[in-house]
């Protein structure tokens, strides 16, 4: 068995069916042993930065490792953004790069690139968990094993093997490892501070759970989140890159908090206080603040000082960074105790104080509070069981109360609007009103991000993805692909922007080459639209390199073999048209014109923006 057919054998153990990649010469023998597989098909993309993240989003759908490789040189630079976006969010991702012959290292070979020109083991250790060059073919087990453990265990990411082309083909000489021989099964959970943690939330009045990402990352705890919120009846609010992890319909919820969240979950976390008195800022300062938020739209970004609502805050999977908390509001910390639960300690108390640290799997420790709280209840007396079940029932009561006061969405009468050019809220409403609750979305960066976080609901877990990370364009046009291969059977939809699609658009035709249906809704508006806004909500006065000439992509998707459609006008896409596109299985691309001139709720990263300015 050749080393190349060793990492095969490995894949295949680990459930893998596809690898996305670009084939090159020095990666030949790694393509002979996956054509040699009868397991695992190569998926040829259109760009390696594609396959990357094809990789990505067809391991956030299916829970199971992503693989994706590339030839030497320009090949595996072309990686580089979408390892950077799966690293960004804890994606597991593992990647093979083939190298020129160690016979010619150092004498200038063909994209030759090892330590004697451009590093790219180096390169890559910037932005994966493992980096490595495989010298040894017999060392070449031990090797993908410590790369599937570093991808798999702990806070997952990507990882990365470079290989010799005639490292590849040596012979390996050793048989497989099962895969739980070196990778353990078990989930630590801090027993001691699970008690604690549900000893605070049962006695708590105004508790709340803030669900971030790593809710759903390790071992999924989708499930054990639900019923933890139903058994105290606590409010739950995500973050952006977390929305849908708790069903948006549901009546404990408050939506997302963060960049273009709900204005429900905003005022239910935090008071708004006077403007200017946060601190030892300048007259000039809060002037010029109370300027800039006069154009901030109401996703409670316009505020100065604040103060938390909530007594203890619930923290699960959230690093709380800027995207995901108002561009870290003082507001959101709690008055009482901010107990954060997490796999990786570096992130206790990282940007918000932390109370009670709650080391471990996000499903095991939710397991365990639903476990631990049932058991403190029925220790109580009768009369301390009936205090905390009068306290939920008001909880409950109140949120009722308080959501028939605040909206769920900012201008919600646009969600209905008639007007053309088609307002993107009312796209959103059409989008969801016409396709199965179980629809997959893949979210690109841009407005079309905006919008679909703030006025499009999501109903189930692993059923909206966006690379909030490291903010990649082209990522939700491409990765939306390599989600159908892990769904074949649930429709995948992305929602991108023109810009973003110009990016990575070539990809439809992978999609077609391999008869995988992906519905791509293009907001076609002629320019770049989150850099136009964001100027002109920060009074700048040019807007150069963001408008250029509106783009034909009913053209484009013909071109690649896909079906186009022009879209003009409210209520064209109805559940009648998707049901016919989704039943004749064949790529779509919807092109659809909006008015560029709405604004989506950007408040939060024009404050952050500006606050850096403030600070030079």
């Amino acid at each position: 068995m050749t080393a190349a057919d060793l990492i095969i054998k490995y894949l295949e153990q680990e459930g893998v069916e596809y690898i996305f990649g670009v084939p090159g010469g020095a990666l030949e023998p790694f393509c002979g042993a996956i054509n040699r597989s009868r397991q695992i098909e190569l998926i040829l993309t259109k760009h390696e930065q594609g396959a990357a993240f094809m990789a990505d989003g067809y391991a956030r759908v299916s829970g199971k490792i992503g693989v994706c490789c590339a030839t030497t040189g320009p090949g595996s630079t072309n990686l580089i953004t979408g390892l950077a976006s799966a690293y960004a969010d804890s994606i597991p991702v593992i990647v093979i790069t083939a190298q020129v012959p160690t016979s010619v290292f150092g004498k200038g070979a063909l994209q030759e690139s090892t330590y004697a020109g451009i590093n790219i083991v180096e390169l890559f250790r910037y932005f994966t968990k493992f980096s490595a060059m495989a010298m040894i073919p017999h060392k070449m087990g031990e090797m993908v094993r410590e790369a599937l453990r570093s991808a798999l265990c702990g806070r997952r990411g990507p990882v990365h093997i470079n290989i010799p082309m005639d490292i590849l083909m040596g012979e390996a000489g050793e048989d497989i490892v099962p895969h739980d021989k070196f990778i353990p099964k078990s989930k630590y959970s801090d027993r001691v501070n699970v008690k604690k943690a549900a000893t605070l939330l049962l006695n708590a009045k105004t508790p709340a759970m803030f669900l971030g990402s790593g809710t759903l990352l390790s071992e999924d705890a989708a499930e054990e989140v639900y019923e933890l919120a139903k058994i105290l009846s606590i409010p739950v609010i995500t973050t952006p890159k977390a929305k849908g992890v708790f069903p948006e319909d549901h009546h404990l919820s408050l939506g997302v908090f963060g960049l273009a969240g709900s204005p429900r979950a905003f005022a239910y976390l935090v008071d708004t206080g006077l403007e200017g008195k946060s601190g030892n800022q300048g007259p000039k300062t809060r002037s010029r603040k109370k300027e800039i938020g006069k154009n901030f739209k109401s996703d409670g970004s316009n505020s100065g000082d604040r103060s938390s609502k909530i007594d203890v805050l619930l923290a699960i999977g959230t690093s709380f960074n800027e995207w995901g908390t108002h561009a870290w509001d003082e507001g959101l910390k709690p008055n009482k105790a901010l107990i954060q639960v997490d796999m990786d300690p570096l992130e206790f108390g990282k940007n918000y104080p932390c109370d009670l640290a709650v080391v471990g799997d996000a499903k095991v420790i939710t397991h365990e509070l639903i476990y631990e709280s049932e058991r403190q209840r029925k220790m109580l007396s009768l009369s301390e069981q009936e205090k905390i079940k009068r306290n939920a029932y008001l909880r409950e009561e109140n949120l009722r109360f308080f959501k028939k006061g605040i909206g769920k969405y900012n201008d919600e009468d646009k969600m209905v609007s008639d007007d053309v050019p088609l307002k993107p809220q009312r796209l959103m409403k059409d989008l969801r009103d016409s396709l199965p609750n179980d629809t997959i979305f893949f979210v690109d960066i841009g407005n079309n991000m905006a919008w679909a976080i703030h006025n499009l609901d999501i109903y189930k877990p692993r059923t909206f993805f966006a690379g909030l990370g490291f903010v990649s364009m082209g990522f939700g046009v491409a990765a939306a692909v390599g989600a159908k291969f892990a769904a074949p059977g649930q429709p995948v939809v992305a929602i991108v922007g023109d810009g973003g699609f110009l990016m990575n658009g070539m990809e439809v035709a992978t999609a077609v080459n391999y008869n995988k249906q992906v519905i791509w809704v293009v907001e076609n508006n002629s320019e770049l639209g989150m850099v136009s806004h964001s100027r002109k909500m920060m009074d700048i006065p040019y807007n150069i390199g963001a408008e250029f000439e509106t783009v034909d992509f009913v053209k484009i998707a013909e071109g690649l073999g896909a079906v186009g459609k022009k879209i003009t006008k409210p209520g064209e896409i109805n559940k009648k048209m998707m049901r016919e596109i989704i039943e004749s299985e064949k790529s779509t691309v919807l092109d659809v014109i909006i008015d560029k001139k709405e604004v989506p709720p950007l408040g939060s990263r024009i404050k952050a923006i500006s606050e850096i300015q403030f600070q030079w």
